[in-house]
Order: structure tokens, then sequence, then C-alpha cells
């Protein structure tokens, strides 16, 4: 299985190592920085990379390449699922996932890395069997084992290791009995020049934060449950109870959680939030090119629409740009030819927008092709896949607890071509 882990800057510095099963040299990792070299983006680095004696599978995340090494052929998916689950962990028991956090906490994410896989097989993957076994770190307790030599590992196994539900500590104890659910979604497509959609597909989740006390059975049931396509469970959801009636009834994990995650991929069942109109025009002769775009609302439900970034690639001819907006602030790097447009808030009745005229290169021919127009946004109670929670019940204890559900959607890589 994974013989060994290196977790590896975006300066290309392996910042810390651990083996399970043999030591494997650094030196594996030459594969990985060729890879590295050859992508453009730190995005676009390959998640399985052969190599003559190994397979190199990887995530990046938080700026930072988590590496699995595995000497035998394994489902791919299967590690990058865990490596994932490494980053979870960490972000949960330190609340960000960062270079600076992992190294003052080296000792920890040891413990926990190897309570996590056994002999390279996963073993504890849930956070609350996690904390159990090995105590999140603390100022108090960090100044107590510097002075006893004592360490953060727990002095007993966790109770949900033993039942049933391993996800689910026995005992749990709330004065406020509280669970909030969190449907965020994330919408990537392609708009051709013209506006029409050329691909367009919504990536979700129901991301759960559960404070209940004792053993309560929840039930979560959707207006719309069709809509969901390709989905994916947290192990507490029953599934066969899925298959029959669209319910999801599940003993939820204490604390925060990812309930499951979907695909809608349907292109009629994609409503595109945002349109841009466009204007960009280069001439042969001419030392001088004209740009406009106007960012509008479409198809939001009345929602607004914020936090809106538009950014944009320039061809290599552009020497400036002199531009003017009607809200928000731009900024254009003469060296990486980079547009930003941090727009903000849109208001339907003054719609923002971003005039004015490019300086070309003297003599330099008319770029093949218009530069391509990337948009992030947020869009708070809505999700535009229409997905709709009807009604969360709990059964198995008395008491009554509060409820809550918040909607989400934001831009994945959606991009407008000119």
């Amino acid at each position: 299985m994974i013989h060994s882990l290196f977790l590896i800057n975006s300066s290309g510095d392996i910042f810390l190592e651990k083996h399970w099963k043999s030591v494997v040299s650094r030196s594996v990792c030459d594969y990985f920085f060729e890879a590295q070299e050859r992508a453009t983006e730190a995005e676009n680095v390959p998640p399985v990379i052969p190599t003559p004696h190994h397979y190199l599978l990887s995530v990046y995340r938080h700026k930072i390449f988590f590496v699995a090494v595995i000497q035998t052929e394994v489902p791919p998916l299967f590690v990058i699922e865990f490596l994932h689950r490494v980053v979870d962990t960490f972000q949960d028991y330190f609340g960000v996932c960062s270079e600076p956090v992992i190294k003052d906490n080296v000792v920890v994410v040891y413990e926990v890395l190897e309570e996590m896989l056994d002999n390279g097989f996963p073993l504890a993957t849930e956070s609350n069997i996690l904390k159990e076994l090995i105590k999140p770190p603390t100022i108090l307790r960090t100044v107590v084992n510097t002075i006893t030599g004592s360490t953060n590992v727990g002095d007993q196994l966790p109770t949900g290791q033993l039942s049933v539900v391993p996800w689910r500590r026995t005992g749990v104890k709330y004065t406020n009995n509280e669970a909030y659910f969190d449907v965020i979604e994330e919408i990537d497509a392609i708009i051709d020049k013209s506006g029409s959609t050329i691909t367009a597909e919504i990536q979700g989740v129901i991301d759960a934060c559960v404070k209940l006390t004792g053993m309560p059975d929840l039930t979560l049931s959707f207006m719309n449950p069709r809509l969901l396509d390709d989905v994916s469970f947290h192990p507490c959801v029953r599934f066969k109870r899925w298959e029959s009636e669209r319910t999801l009834s599940f003993i939820p994990a204490d604390g925060s959680f990812r309930l499951l995650s979907y695909h809608v991929s349907a292109q009629n069942l994609v409503a595109i939030p945002v349109y841009v109109k466009h204007n960009i025009s280069f001439r042969d002769s001419s030392s001088l090119g004209r740009f406009e775009i106007t960012v509008g609302p479409k198809q939001t439900m009345g929602k607004t629409i914020e936090g809106v970034m538009v950014t944009s690639q320039m061809p290599k001819g552009v020497l400036n740009m002199s531009l003017t907006p009607s809200q928000g602030t731009h900024t254009f790097d003469p060296v990486t030819k980079m547009l930003s447009w941090d727009v903000g808030k849109i208001n339907p009745q003054k719609l923002p927008s971003l005039k004015g005229t490019m300086s070309l290169q003297a003599g330099a021919s008319k770029p093949d092709e218009n530069p391509t127009i990337n948009l992030q946004f947020k869009i708070q109670q809505l999700a535009i896949s229409g997905l709709k929670v009807n009604r969360l019940d709990m059964y198995g204890e008395k008491y009554k607890p509060f409820k809550g559900i918040k909607y989400m959607t934001k831009a994945g890589k959606f991009q407008v071509r000119t």
C-alpha cells in the first residue's frame, strides 16, 4: 500500500517525510519535480506519475503537494482520497494547513500519521477517533509536555473504535444541541463569445456541523432528490435507505464532517448565474486596441452576486492598458500581462463595467485569438442546481435541537471566451 509520504512546498523543498514500510529515498521525488516543471500551473501536475520502481500519487492543497509513494498497483482514487483525508485532518487539528503550522506541530503531525496508517494501510481516518487517540495541541498542553516530557497520545482506546458506529464516540454531552448543514455548490462553465454555454457542471457538497447529546438518529429529506447525480456519502449514511426512498438516514459523526458530495452534469439543469458583455478588439495597423466588458446577473432568483473578481491573461503584444472601472479597482501587470478587476457586489440597477484602451507593440501582428475572461463570484442563500432540503427529523433522543440550513453558490473554473 502506501510506503512513504512527502510534503513539498511550492518552491520545491521537501519539508516533511514519513515512511511506513521501508525508507524510500528522497531522490524518487525527482520524477515529480520533472512533471512539475512541465506543468504550467501547480494544479496541472498529473495526479499519478509512474516511475521505474514506484508510482507517485499527489494532491495539491493549501500551496503544498502531498506526494504518496507506492510500489504495487492500487486503485489511485483510494490513495488520493486518503491524502485528502490527511489534509482535512491537519486542518481540523491546527485550524489551518500550512507549511509553518505543520513545522510548528511536527510531533503531533507524526503521531497522527502513525495512527492514520498501519503498515501502509488506512486504519483510523475519522477525526473523532483520532482526537481521542492524539489530543489536539493547545498552548497549555504544549507547555506541560515540554516540562514533563509527556506526549499528546491518549491513555485509552477510543470508545468509537470498538462500536458499530466508529465515527461517533459514546457519552457525548452538550448544553446547546444544534445541527447545521451547509449546501455549497461550485459551478464550472465555459461560455463562448456569443454567450452560449459550451459546458457547465456543478460540484456540490453538504457539510454538517452536528453537536447533539447522546446517540441521535437523523433523517434528512430533499424536495427534489432526483437532481443529485454521482453521489458520494460519508460512511454514516445508510445507503439502502437512500436507494429505495432517496432520503438520508444516518447517525451523525460528532462535530464537523462532510455528509455527502454530488455532481450535476445535465446541461439543462445548470443555470448560469452571470453574463459578461465584451468588446475586445485589436487592429492590425494601429498601436491601440479597444477593451470593454460589463458583468451582469442572470438566473439568480433575485439573490445578490458578491465577491466578483474578473481576471484575464492578455496577449504578449499588449504593453499597457488604460482602463476606467465604473466600480471596484483594477490592476494590470505589464510583465505577466495579467489583468485583475475586483468588482465586489453587482447592483442590477447599475451594472459594473470596465472600459478603456490597450497600448500594443508597434509593428506586432494582431493576436491569433482574443483573451479569455475568468470569473470568481459567490451567491449566498442559493443552490444554483435548485436543490432544497425539505425537512430534518431526529429520532432516538427526547430533546429538541436547533436546526439550520444554509445555501451558497460559488464559481469554480468559470471561463468566458471573447
